[in-house]
């Protein structure tokens, strides 16, 4: 059976990315660096043909997409809610320091999404796509945090994290699962199946 593969894009640049703010699912616009990284991303993408695009309903994520779509010359790319980035509750908007410090409990912060929760979400939002676009090739913007957590639960193995609007292509083969070929732009060494 053929695979469907993925590409999984991290939105452009925000202001709260360049001051390091923890974003979570509050809802930053991209700034021009990242309509700029945005627009970048077309020249990698184009090396494929794409069947659908879809992202985050977040801003970010959103236009994101919807830069990556005209310059590729993809209908309107779809919003799946569950795309959206893990919540980091009353972490958001805070950088490193005291403060987010106080917040900090095994396996992320008090009042946040947990790790696990983001994982299982994203990895059955990237399934039921898998399963929708069987055999397809299928752009997808989303979140660090969300890509990051998905794609370690689906290979098996603890990613670091994820570069704004570099290319990570993923396998989803229907029998043997998950197959990651490139990682924050780099080819992985053996494919690393899941």
């Amino acid at each position: 059976m053929t695979p469907t593969t993925f590409a999984l894009v991290r939105h452009g640049q925000t202001d709260w990315n360049a001051q390091r703010r923890l974003q979570g699912s509050t809802d930053i616009p991209l700034n021009d660096v990242g309509r700029g990284q945005a627009r970048d991303a077309v020249a990698v993408l184009s090396g494929y043909a794409w069947d659908a695009i879809v992202s985050s309903p977040l801003s970010r994520a959103a236009e994101t997409a919807d830069l990556i779509a005209a310059g590729l010359g993809l209908g309107a790319a779809r919003r799946v809610p569950e795309l959206t980035e893990r919540s980091f509750g009353p972490a958001e908007g805070l950088q490193a320091g005291p403060e987010l410090d106080a917040l900090r409990i095994p396996d992320g912060f008090r009042g946040a999404e947990s790790e696990d929760g983001a994982a299982r979400r994203g990895l059955a939002a990237l399934e039921a796509l898998a399963e929708e676009f069987r055999g397809c090739r299928v752009l997808v913007v989303a979140h660090g945090s969300l890509i990051r957590v998905s794609l370690s639960r689906a290979i098996g193995r603890t990613l670091q994290s994820i570069d704004n609007a570099a290319l990570n292509l993923a396998h989803h083969h229907p029998v043997v699962g998950w197959e990651l070929e490139y990682f924050n732009g780099e080819r992985v060494a053996a494919g690393v199946p899941g």
